[in-house]
């Protein structure tokens, strides 16, 4: 089933299993890989946290559950939480269905950007979660 999991290049991925994905504007959008979607199976809850919170890089910032289990999510960055998915408390499982797309999590101004620099590319990711 992996050969069939994507990864888009565009996209920067930390080993936590979390994508960022850079908005142009001093934001960035927040989710899970298509890899940790998949091994958490159907997801039935995501615990998110309030805008205006703010984070430091590798903090947990959430609560992802599915019939399989419970895991925690980290922050790739370190910013303030300018909005969240609020779709998600109804309809979890769009992080299944389209965890690139309606599935993404939060948007956080960021905090500092050169801790994009840690973060890697869609090829480093696949060479990782391979290992």
């Amino acid at each position: 089933m992996a050969a069939t999991l994507t990864y888009p290049p565009e996209l920067k991925y930390v080993k936590t299993h979390e994508w960022v994905h850079l908005n142009g504007d001093g934001t960035a959008t927040i989710g899970i890989t298509a890899f940790a979607a998949d091994q958490l199976g159907d997801v039935t809850y995501v615990e998110l946290p309030k805008p205006g919170t703010k984070f430091s890089i590798e903090e947990k910032f959430g609560v992802i559950e599915s019939v399989k289990s419970v895991s925690d999510l980290f922050m790739p960055v370190s910013g303030e939480v300018v909005s969240i998915n609020e779709r998600l408390s109804s309809e979890p499982e769009l992080v299944n269905n389209g965890c690139y797309s309606e599935g993404w999590m939060l948007k956080v101004k960021l905090g500092n950007d050169s801790e994009l620099n840690k973060t890697l590319s869609a090829d480093q990711y696949k060479e990782f979660i391979v290992e």
